[in-house]
């Protein structure tokens, strides 16, 4: 049985500003931060940048925040939203288990084709980027994985009861398998350009890890 592919609309995913909605300028910053983040990266990502996209004076954004790093917390925080939105896809019931774990990555995958593999996952770019720089971050980032991790794992132990995934290891150490894997096949994909890194990391995983 292949992976399976959900059509996924991108721009719910990283944080692309919507006109619809009438924010405060605190949340235009902090989507506009999600969005230039992704695109450039911390550090490639200035103040000016961000307030550009946001519409916004450059001399606001301190009224909001008191630190670039602080705007990069609650960018992290909007982006989790998103992210943890797609956890529905783990826990749907008309599917058994292990084909809600193929659909769950194949969403992901999708998502990643829809932004033409330019961006990449903002948890871990972020991650890549700045975990060694500054504490508040790097807390951050690890109790979000670890979150992305245990809502993955609640999914493996319902396959494993039901026998669809192998029981010969601990479900924790599958789904960080998993989400570590994920994320290094979407970074590869950030520099090639294309699918391959996902495409093979779907068959390992499904070669590996079926009873």
């Amino acid at each position: 049985m292949i992976w399976s592919e959900i059509t996924l609309d991108f721009d719910k995913m990283t944080g692309h500003i919507a006109s619809v909605a009438r924010h405060s300028l605190r949340e235009n910053i902090i989507d506009a931060a999600v969005d230039t983040f992704h695109r450039k990266g911390f550090n490639g990502a200035s103040v000016q940048d961000i307030a550009e996209v946001a519409h916004a004076p450059k001399g606001s954004f301190y009224n909001h925040f008191d630190s670039k790093e602080a705007l990069a917390i609650a960018a992290l925080e909007r982006y989790w939203e998103r992210i943890r939105s797609s956890f529905a896809v783990l826990g749907e019931p008309q599917y058994p288990p292990h084909e809600r774990l193929k659909r769950y990555f194949g969403l992901l995958t999708s998502a990643a084709r829809t932004a033409e593999f330019r961006k990449g996952c903002l948890i871990g770019n972020i991650s890549a980027e700045m975990a060694g720089e500054n504490p508040a971050l790097r807390a951050r980032l690890a109790t979000l994985l670890g979150a992305w991790t245990a809502a993955i794992e609640a999914c493996v132990k319902e396959a494993q009861a039901d026998g669809s995934v192998r029981r010969d290891l601990d479900p924790a150490s599958i789904a960080a398998f998993l989400l570590n894997s994920w994320e290094g096949a979407v970074m590869r994909a950030k520099v090639d350009r294309d699918e391959s890194a996902l495409k093979s990391f779907q068959r390992v995983a499904e070669t590996v890890f079926s009873a």
